[in-house]
């Protein structure tokens, strides 16, 4: 009768543990599983514009494909060389006829389809699966708002060819999709730019670290699996 007694205190006392252990693996299965998911943001606003060999590529064009969205132009002197240059690579390293790019420019009256094909050219971007494209400006204008990416106001001479260094990446769905921060928050859009330091806090148009890049990267191959 003892040992019965015994048998079953112990019982008691192993139960809760074994509850908190499971509780445990259960939350460190859900927080790896968080951790290596990706967020869906939204659904990529519609767009059709031109591209530099004179077709036009429409979000829907674009469904069975990963892509990633950047505003550029042509000329300009700054941050776009940068974005191009991080595209270029991100291009050669995913090498997955899945993937593309939609380089969109915000400088529509200098970038014609045959300028943009001389820039693509220029900046080695051979693949078929890049697209740089033009239209109206006050289409893109709008269409950098749905985004929610900054581009200049077109009225603005001082502003109107400012835009972000921020880079959307859509999944085969035509969803916006993104990582998730150290605070567990989703990062939204990734930079194209390059810093001075690994951490990404210091911008640099010479800067030799590229951690967005390398997340991009990593986040692309998520979605190509």
């Amino acid at each position: 009768m003892k040992n019965k007694k015994q048998s079953f205190s112990k019982s008691k006392l192993l139960l809760p543990i074994i509850v908190v252990a499971v509780l445990f693996l259960v939350i460190g299965i859900g927080t790896s599983y968080f951790w290596k998911s990706l967020y869906t943001v939204m659904k990529v606003p519609d767009f059709e514009l031109t591209d530099q060999n004179g077709h036009k590529v429409s979000n829907k064009d674009m469904l069975g494909k990963v892509y990633l969205v950047e505003f550029f132009y042509s000329r300009c002197p700054t941050i776009c060389p940068v974005m191009n240059s991080n595209m270029k690579y991100i291009m050669e390293q995913i090498g997955n006829p899945d993937f593309g790019i939609v380089s969109i420019s915000i400088d529509p009256t200098n970038d014609t389809p045959q300028v943009l094909k001389n820039h693509a050219r220029m900046i080695g971007a051979t693949s078929p699966d890049w697209h740089f494209v033009t239209g109206d400006r006050d289409y893109i204008g709008n269409l950098a708002d749905q985004f929610d990416i900054y581009v200049g106001d077109k009225e603005d001479e001082s502003e109107s060819l400012n835009h972000s260094g921020m880079i959307a990446l859509v999944d085969k769905d035509g969803n916006l999709r993104c990582r998730f921060d150290e605070n567990n928050m989703p990062v939204l859009y990734y930079s194209g730019l390059n810093y001075d330091d690994p951490e990404g806090n210091k911008t640099s148009l010479r800067g030799k670290y590229h951690p967005d890049r390398e997340k991009l990267i990593e986040d692309i191959r998520k979605l190509l699996k």
